[in-house]
């Protein structure tokens, strides 16, 4: 009696479209993926164990380094009227040029006076440039005041929430410096506010 011949089939697997659903994820993944933003000067953050991830819209940070302020608060948006209330602050006018060289800064580090100049500059000039800090001094010079007061203004009127607030120090900076800011936040009625921090291991 014949054998019954059994017919053969390939075992090759199209993966056109997996290869493409890869592709996908990884454009997804690398467009939707935020930088990290380089600090102006560098810092030795304290560590904690606790974990919580930094909001990316309504948020302001103060980073404080080498006994200097800088300030920073996140969106384009919120920037721009930001430093629109401190032009109306300080009888200041700004180019649409300027204006959009702020909005794309990373923190501010200069006084009121010298932020024209600041923007004026090329990316590189103003990435070798050393920045002496946004003024705080508790008595008639704190301009990290009026720009923490009209970060706040501008989140409210842009997306209207109020501005979560955090400070960014390094771990070697004498407290006084600490306190200012601190001080500066407590004229506004700001009592809380977060402390930024690197991961550190639970001691088992």
């Amino acid at each position: 009696m014949a054998r019954a011949k059994v017919s053969r089939k390939s075992t090759s697997i199209d993966m056109t479209a997996m290869c493409d659903v890869a592709f996908l994820l990884l454009t997804f993944f690398i467009l939707s993926a935020k930088p990290k933003v380089q600090d102006p000067l560098p810092t030795d953050i304290p560590a904690s164990t606790t974990i919580e991830a930094l909001p990316e819209s309504d948020f302001s940070t103060m980073l404080v380094a080498q006994g200097k302020v800088f300030f920073s608060v996140e969106g384009a948006d919120v920037r721009l009227e930001t430093l629109k209330g401190m032009a109306a602050q300080y009888n200041l006018t700004f180019t649409p040029d300027e204006e959009k060289a702020f909005q794309s800064l990373d923190a501010v580090g200069v006084s009121i006076v010298s932020l024209k100049s600041y923007l004026n500059m090329t990316p590189a000039e103003r990435t070798g440039t050393l920045q002496a800090g946004v003024p705080v001094d508790t008595t008639d010079n704190n301009e990290l005041y009026h720009w923490i007061k009209n970060a706040r203004k501008a989140d409210k009127l842009v997306h209207n929430k109020e501005l979560r607030i955090a400070i960014k120090g390094d771990s070697k900076e004498e407290y006084p410096t600490i306190a200012k800011i601190i001080k500066t936040l407590q004229k506004q009625e700001v009592n809380k506010f977060g402390l930024i921090t690197s991961l550190r291991a639970v001691q088992k």
